[in-house]
């Protein structure tokens, strides 16, 4: 069996106060993109992840391991990963793979939201991908109508950057909002974004409270920004703790256009489009 595990690209980021167990609250418009890892799982003798882009354990290879403690009884499984979601870029690849693997005990084990959220903060949203609302530290999701037609495109970083220490340079600038205001801009990203209008529309809602902190550890990244403004984008941010910059246009063939436009140094900039798997 071949299953695919979307990338995630958070529309906007809103970064709220650090809670007891050390998490932020967070608020954040988020959509499944056609970027997407390739999984293949096959019989085994034993239970077996591999992926050879990633050096030591991964989040797939702990979610299955937490399904056996679970209890869960399907037979020995292979799961190699293929990746093409670039590795700690923002895109959520490790959290796809860890939610595609959840997805294989859907209705065999109890509160598989609950056991994604212990995994991580990024895996319930993408235990059913598609867009989605998510609040909390990322436990919190309301699912939303798929949007109308919109485009993107990435720019990947040379290196990647750690989410750790992206929210360890926030707190150190004073970033984030209170509650209060969280709980506000949700509901006017529901109000906006409920009824399926692309992105565009709501342009003034699109912000991302990392992109200071992530600027200030890798400042090539506001060269991307820069870059995908230049060649067109309505709107260019980073997505979710960066570095993976990414530009927003109407529909494929104008992003497509728009990525042939950039700078030689941005040639592996990727094209992508919403893809849920509903």
């Amino acid at each position: 069996m071949i299953v695919r595990a979307p990338a995630k690209l958070n529309l906007c980021l809103y970064l709220g106060p650090r809670r007891a167990d050390r998490l932020h609250e967070l608020c954040s418009l988020t959509d499944a993109l056609t970027l997407s890892d390739r999984i293949l799982i096959g019989d085994a003798r034993r239970d077996e992840v591999r992926c050879d882009d990633v050096d030591g354990p991964n989040l797939a290879e702990r979610a299955l391991g937490a399904l056996r403690q679970r209890g869960w009884s399907r037979p020995p499984l292979s799961i190699e990963i293929e990746k093409r979601i670039p590795i700690a870029a923002g895109l959520g690849g490790g959290s796809a793979d860890a939610a595609a693997v959840l997805r294989l005990a859907r209705n065999e084990v109890n509160d598989l939201v609950g056991l994604a959220a212990e995994i991580g903060a990024d895996v319930p949203a993408q235990l059913d991908p598609g867009r989605a609302l998510v609040r909390g530290a990322g436990e919190r999701v309301e699912r939303l109508e798929r949007s109308e037609e919109y485009a993107v495109v990435l720019i990947p970083a040379a290196e990647g950057l750690a989410t750790s220490d992206v929210y360890a340079e926030a707190d150190r600038l004073g970033l984030g909002r209170e509650s209060s205001e969280l709980d506000a801009l949700g509901e006017r990203l529901v109000d906006a974004a409920g009824g399926g209008a692309s992105p565009l529309a709501y342009l003034e809602l699109l912000e991302n409270d990392l992109q200071p902190a992530a600027l200030s550890l890798d400042p090539e990244i506001g060269d991307a920004i820069r870059a995908l403004e230049s060649v067109g984008a309505a709107r260019a941010l980073i997505t979710g703790s960066g570095p993976t910059a990414f530009g927003l246009f109407p529909d494929r063939a104008i992003a497509d256009r728009a990525a042939a436009s950039l700078p030689p140094r941005y040639a592996d900039a990727v094209v992508a489009a919403p893809g849920s798997l509903r």
